[in-house]
């Protein structure tokens, strides 16, 4: 094979208007750069470290003293927090979408005997857990939690908040008060929901474990720090079962943060090796999701994506979510069955909209770190035209009725 080198990687700008990740603040990228290259025992590094524990409690609206950063994506942290679940452990797991269909497939793997596992290994049909499969398009509510936990009676539960799959909010209070009252210990998948909702963990005690992601509410660098948050039962549990991981335990990882034995200490002691430059970029995440406060965060996303909505809708399409974040719909009956033609069509035009992962297929239009009106009418107006790219029709008329009755302003027409 002959040596070959490659052309310098130019990735261009995108308007990330998906899901998530969403695209990282100027400030987050300008602290991610300006880091200088330190060790990752430095006293900085692990002073940040501890610096970002104590605001992440703020963002979560918890005193757990188990609330830290898992280096990596969503994915981690939750692999940390189903991490508790033991073989035979009997769990219910509630879906309504691809990814608390991956929760569940998770949950599975981890409660699997090794009898189960080594007859499927990559889907394990695991008989102490209980997959709850709500509907495409609809949310978990109490009704459906309560009867799940009154007949199973199950050690864990296991629920998203917000399912991206679908765009549709589950009821968390509905999840936390049904626990309380069957003694479950419940676990929060908040990937989409952290930096973006107004809720205070302390105010849901019947979850023991939560765990998000960086790049969405948080809106830093993917490859950063996923928000874990552990209540003393969770710990005492693991503490008492053990867990089946070392890199992404929760004890073990907790000290580098600063917290051992149950308790915060001036600084952390080694686990992995940690990136100043991630430290820094999620550090300065935190204190831009503080200076604005999470209240406000939320009224804002809850306005601008009524104005979405409401957009979109009169350029035909049916809105079938309920996310402050995220916008799912359905095409125009002339574009029926064109979503992934649409889809592919706006990212070559640097327009990162996503269809859903799973059927039925729609499109997905997020606003993360888009929350401004200039923002909001650039997203509306690249929508506009790619539905007129591919044939559909809009009106023009009706978009800056809607623009006017928000923002004042309307979309001048291609």
């Amino acid at each position: 094979m002959s040596d070959h080198i490659f052309p310098q990687l130019e990735i261009p700008e995108t308007l990330a208007a998906g899901p998530g990740p969403g695209n990282t603040d100027a400030r987050v990228l300008a602290r991610f750069a300006a880091a200088g290259v330190a060790d990752h025992m430095h006293g900085d590094v692990l002073r940040g470290m501890v610096e970002c524990k104590h605001m992440l409690r703020q963002v979560w609206g918890t005193d757990n003293v188990h609330t830290f950063g898992v280096a990596g994506t969503g994915w981690s942290a939750l692999d940390m927090m189903f991490s508790a679940i033991k073989p035979g452990d009997k769990v219910v797991a509630f879906t309504n979408g691809t990814f608390s269909g991956i929760d569940a497939l998770t949950i599975r793997i981890k409660a699997a005997t090794a009898e189960e596992l080594a007859a499927n290994s990559l889907d394990p049909q695991t008989a102490s857990v209980t997959v709850i499969d709500v509907p495409h398009g609809t949310s978990v509510d109490a009704q459906v939690i309560e009867d799940a936990l009154a007949k199973h009676k199950p050690k864990w539960a296991a629920m998203a908040h917000w399912e991206t799959g679908s765009g549709r909010i589950n009821d968390v209070q509905a999840f936390s008060d049904a626990c309380e009252r069957h003694g479950v210990m419940g676990l929060i998948d908040a990937v989409s929901s952290l930096g973006v909702g107004d809720f205070r963990i302390d105010d849901l005690p019947g979850i023991v474990g939560w765990a998000s992601c960086p790049q969405k509410g948080i809106c830093c660098l993917p490859l950063t720090y996923a928000p874990v948050s552990f209540t003393d039962a969770f710990i005492a549990e693991l503490k008492a079962g053990g867990a089946y991981t070392y890199a992404n335990h929760p004890i073990f990882e907790a000290r580098h943060w600063g917290i051992v034995d149950g308790a915060d200490v001036e600084k952390g002691t080694y686990h992995r090796t940690h990136s100043g430059y991630a430290v820094a970029a999620f550090h300065e995440a935190l204190r831009l999701t503080l200076e604005e406060s999470v209240a406000k965060r939320a009224k804002s996303y809850g306005r601008h994506e009524a104005v979405l909505r409401e957009a979109v809708e009169a350029m035909g399409c049916e809105v079938t979510s309920n996310m402050t974040s995220l916008v799912v719909l359905n095409l125009p009956g002339d574009l029926a069955g064109r979503e992934m033609e649409l889809v592919q069509h706006c990212r070559a035009q640097n327009f990162g909209i996503w269809p859903t992962l799973s059927a039925p297929v729609q499109v997905r239009i997020g606003i993360l770190n888009q929350l401004n009106n200039a923002a909001i009418m650039d997203i509306i107006a690249r929508f506009a035209k790619a539905i007129q790219d591919l044939g559909g029709t809009i009106s023009q008329d009706k978009i800056d009725d809607v623009l006017h009755r928000h923002y004042g302003v309307a979309i001048a027409a291609e």
